[in-house]
């Protein structure tokens, strides 16, 4: 029946017009896209705001540290928030805040006003992963999960790659505070077309055909909310929490790539701020290539081989590969090894939020946006934990290289728990009645 009616959708909507929910995503992709704009603009202005500030490496590690703290401990109560009142109306809280404590970072004066803003500028983005995922459970089909993330990710990429090209040009003709405030007013717009234009469903928005309508209402894996989140099977579920550590492991590479990489760039391997500007660049136009791949790639595997199989099998590799990369680098003495084994450890990690969302909209059902929230919250301590110890590792061992170890080291670990990983069963009510697990390549039916 589905796939009967996923024919007669291809013929009669998918070739006569772009699909609506394509728009979705479009606005997803600008999403993200100015949240690592805004995110990564104090990274590439680290050097000088250090300078100004004269700010060590461990200070500076408060700073970004700062950020992933609220982030994380804001996270889940943005994601519960989302599935309750809706994510139209959490889009608009934090999309405006964060915009507002962008432009303020640009009006600080030390280490302490730089913390404190930087605090507050988390809160702000709290939520922008798992309410988006929540989005894609309420507007895609199940067959086109990955695919549908993947735009976030692109979204992600996009931003982090042409931040180096707006802020660095910004800062160096009118220093580093007006970066934030330009970034700061691109949020301000986005805000404005989510208020005049996005609806949470399919079924609340002016200009989707009735046959789109269907598809999506009868292919989605989001139903209907249920009144309270099952936390006793959440907090049973041993594949739940594997994800979960997984992924505070990944984002000690993550963070690594957006607040440390380009002080590590300028002050570890001493390339100029022009070299670190085009190194950045293609570093994150590297990772669009991938999350286009991982996103077809991931739904396919999962279509072909089952959901088990073809998520822990991505999970796995590109984990593995990622640790290799990283000891690559720490090793080597040439600067063309180091960004070689960069690039490579972007293209890997571009399989990895792609994988790791997925699974929580696999086993999230009406609920995605909690279950996300539960995994960005460890992802985020992860990111504090590196954003501290980077740092003081580097000032400790007046090397760069040394901390480079260290993450390795738990990139590693995260390979390995993506072996407990079960993408096949939900955290829903209604498994404890059942406790079933779904069919592998069931939900591709």
């Amino acid at each position: 029946m589905a796939a009967g009616f996923g024919a007669l959708f291809d013929k009669r909507t998918m070739n006569k017009k772009f699909p609506y929910r394509y728009r979705i995503l479009i606005f997803l992709f600008f999403l993200t896209f100015i949240t690592y704009l805004d995110r990564i603009c104090i990274s590439l202005a680290g050097v000088r705001i250090q300078s100004e500030f004269n700010l060590s490496n461990e200070k500076w590690g408060w700073v970004v540290g700062a950020f992933s703290l609220a982030y994380a401990l804001f996270e889940l109560p943005s994601g519960i928030l989302g599935d309750r009142i809706g994510q139209r109306a959490v889009f608009i809280r934090i999309v405006t805040w964060w915009s507002l404590f962008t432009i303020l970072t640009g009006l600080t004066n030390g280490l302490l006003s730089l913390i404190v803003v930087r605090f507050l500028f988390g809160i702000g983005e709290s939520g922008a992963y798992p309410t988006s995922s929540a989005v894609i459970s309420h507007w895609f089909p199940t067959t086109e999960t990955s695919r549908g993330l993947s735009a976030l990710f692109i979204g992600q990429n996009a931003g982090s790659a042409l931040a180096p090209l707006i802020v660095i040009p910004i800062a160096i003709a009118l220093g580093w505070r007006a970066s934030f405030f330009v970034n700061g007013l691109i949020g301000l717009i986005w805000v404005v077309v989510c208020v005049l234009w996005f609806r949470n469903n399919p079924s609340e928005i002016k200009g989707i055909s009735e046959e789109e309508k269907k598809y999506i209402e009868t292919t989605r894996r989001f139903v209907t909310h249920q009144k309270y989140f099952p936390w006793k099977i959440a907090l049973k579920s041993k594949s739940l929490r594997a994800l979960v550590v997984a992924f505070f492991c990944t984002q000690w590479a993550q963070y690594f790539f957006v607040a440390w990489m380009p002080i590590y760039l300028q002050k570890g391997r001493h390339f100029t701020e022009n070299e670190m500007k085009n190194i950045v660049f293609y570093f994150f136009a590297v990772g669009i290539a991938g999350v286009l791949s991982a996103g077809v790639l991931s739904d396919w595997i999962a279509k072909k081989r089952g959901l088990l199989f073809g998520r822990k099998l991505l999970g796995f590799l590109a984990l593995s590969i990622l640790t290799l990369s990283f000891l690559a680098a720490a090793v080597t003495s040439s600067n063309i090894i180091v960004v070689a084994s960069l690039y490579v450890a972007q293209l890997c990690y571009s399989f990895i939020p792609v994988v790791f969302f997925s699974v929580c909209v696999d086993i999230g059902g009406d609920r995605v946006g909690t279950v996300t929230g539960i995994m960005n919250f460890f992802g985020q301590m992860g990111a504090f934990f590196l954003a501290l110890t980077f740092g003081k590792i580097a000032d400790l061992a007046h090397s760069f290289d040394t901390p480079m170890f260290i993450i390795a080291a738990v990139l590693f670990t995260g390979s390995l728990l993506w072996l407990l990983v079960d993408p096949t069963r939900k955290i829903d009510a209604s498994e404890l009645k059942t406790n079933q697990p779904l069919q592998p390549g069931s939900q591709f039916a």
